[in-house]
């Protein structure tokens, strides 16, 4: 007897391209959300597009009250959930890069409140997913939470933005390709669930980040259209599988034990695409394919570009299966020579 089944949790609107900002009260509108606006926000990107948010708003009469985050923690989610408390909102809005969407996500996801993501940096697949990642006490812990109901990604302010985030976000995107081999890899030899559809759409939208990689450049509309779709249908393919495992595997783990040993030392995109180059070789794939995609869109391939020595690196590649229980192909660890063979091997130190 058939008794499979699945909740499947997706942005009702995406509002994406130029000039689209604008358009944000009316996304919120057709999800028939009410009461007062909560602005998540941090420093720039308040300047680069918050105001103009909380301006819209407050055109049609909302009121809406802004919160500036300095820094991803629990501390700072803490203190989104007690200002819309106290200000009784109805919904809250995260403008921003990956902290301030982050934030906003897990607050609403505690307050039962619906959240609209609004990036202005094309920097990871958070955008979209309904995961949110927070750093503390020297480890970063990722924390399921609903996707946002709509998302509006404006181009020219995704453009606009600095190059090393877009590129972190394409890196981040091609991961995909070792995090699905690495969830194939659990399925077959620990029968852990997978969704062959989930891990064709996260395989997919890899591909489309290698296969235009030579026309991702800085201050392109048109590069960030590519991202930012790249970006939405990793997030899409997460809500599918109800897991991170479509774009999280090996290479993330390396990234969080990095973020361990040697914290703020990179973006995390970057480091998960040093890692992919490393794991797609352990994997005995296309390796230099996805080094070379990397090099193109001008994203780090070694440790050195990383700003992250060489010690450091082989450390955190034998560490990295402590980060979470989650099969990859790292096992249960790699020896220190095997490591360092990698790393050679692959040009990453």
């Amino acid at each position: 007897m058939f008794e499979k089944s699945t909740w499947i949790r997706l942005p009702r609107n995406v509002v994406v391209g130029h000039g689209v900002l604008s358009e944000t009260v009316d996304a919120v509108d057709e999800l028939h959300l009410h009461g007062r606006p909560l602005i998540v926000t941090s420093p720039t990107p308040r300047e680069v597009a918050g105001e103009r948010v909380a301006a819209g708003f407050a055109d049609e009469g909302l009121d809406p009250k802004t919160v500036v985050v300095d820094e991803a923690s629990f501390a700072a989610v803490t203190r989104v959930i007690d200002a819309a408390r106290e200000a009784e909102v109805g919904f809250l809005v995260g403008v921003g890069g990956g902290k301030a969407i982050d934030i906003a996500k897990m607050a609403s996801d505690e307050l039962g409140l619906g959240f609209v993501s609004v990036p202005t940096a094309a920097s990871h697949d958070g955008i979209v997913s309904g995961r949110g990642s927070v750093p503390d006490e020297g480890t970063r812990h990722s924390v399921a939470a609903e996707p946002p109901l709509a998302v509006v990604a404006d181009t020219e302010v995704l453009a606009d933005a600095p190059w090393r985030l877009t590129t972190a976000g394409c890196a981040d995107i091609i991961s995909n390709y070792t995090a699905v081999k690495d969830w194939r890899l659990a399925q077959r030899l620990q029968n852990v669930e997978y969704s062959e559809y989930a891990a064709a759409l996260a395989e997919m939208t890899a591909e489309m980040l290698v296969d235009n990689a030579g026309s991702i450049k800085p201050g392109l509309e048109e590069s960030a259209w590519v991202v930012v779709k790249a970006l939405v249908s990793s997030g899409v393919a997460m809500s599918i599988a109800d897991s991170s495992r479509p774009a999280s595997g090996a290479e993330h783990l390396f990234s969080h034990q990095l973020d361990r040993i040697a914290p703020g030392a990179a973006l995390h995109g970057h480091q998960v695409g040093v890692g992919s180059i490393v794991t797609e070789y352990l994997h005995g794939g296309d390796w230099r394919g996805i080094r070379d995609a990397l090099a193109t869109i001008g994203a780090p391939t070694t440790a050195e570009e990383l700003g992250i020595d060489d010690d450091t690196v082989v450390e955190a590649l034998t560490t990295a299966h402590e980060i979470r229980d989650r099969y990859t192909i790292l096992g249960n660890g790699m020896s220190e020579a095997a490591a360092v063979e990698a790393v050679e091997t692959t040009g990453v130190v």
